[in-house]
């Protein structure tokens, strides 16, 4: 049965438990920092070990192979970035929801291990026996679901026009976040994400919203 908010009886966690949440901590945060500059396919589980100071049967305790570890680095990052753009609550709309992008990736700014974790495992991840590409594949799809309810939101309350083209600027928005994101990997702190996204979406409240 579930348990309403504020009245579930969490069980005290063992001293065993708390130390394993740990190293399950430092080799994910590990496994960020390698992926994001090696890549998956080049980095190995032996390194992840000797960063997180674990013997490789030690790290595979708590990680039975490289595609779980890689799991559990791309559920933490999708976990975070959820929380911090909706919270508990329901996903902004209209162009609140464009609007929101640009303190993620404020944000995301702040931790260039996250942006090119993104970078080089989305890029590999196109090959379809990638261990990523399912990952991959459902990011865009959630991506393009919640901005495509945006902008039929923002038709139906009057702020889009209503014969603005809702797939172009969905997929629009998509490659210009990616592309961001990839010129900033080549060549880091080179410009401002946010700066660079600000203007495209200024242009589209310009072109496609009705104030």
């Amino acid at each position: 049965m579930s348990y309403p908010p504020g009245f579930r009886i969490e069980r005290e966690r063992t001293r065993p438990e708390k130390a394993g949440d740990v190293a399950r901590s430092k080799a994910i945060q590990a496994a960020i920092e390698l992926f994001s500059t090696s890549g998956y396919n080049k980095t190995s589980i032996a390194e992840v070990a000797l960063r997180t100071g674990l013997s490789q049967s030690g790290l595979l305790h708590h990680f039975p192979n490289k595609t779980a570890l890689l799991t559990a680095v791309l559920e933490q990052r999708e976990k975070e970035d959820s929380e911090f753009l909706f919270g508990e609550g329901e996903p902004p709309l209209g162009w609140a929801a464009f609007d929101s992008l640009v303190a993620l990736v404020a944000r995301n700014s702040t931790r260039p291990e996250w942006i090119g974790l993104f970078v080089r495992i989305s890029a590999e991840a196109t090959e379809a026996s990638h261990p990523a590409n399912r990952w991959m594949l459902d990011h865009y799809s959630s991506v393009r679901a919640w901005l495509t309810r945006a902008l039929e939101h923002g038709k139906e309350n009057g702020e889009v026009i209503p014969d603005a083209p809702v797939d172009a600027i969905v997929r629009n928005t998509i490659a210009v976040l990616d592309g961001l994101q990839q010129q900033w990997v080549a060549e880091p702190h080179s410009m401002s994400m946010v700066a660079e996204l600000r203007v495209y979406l200024h242009q589209l409240h310009t072109v496609w919203g009705t104030a």
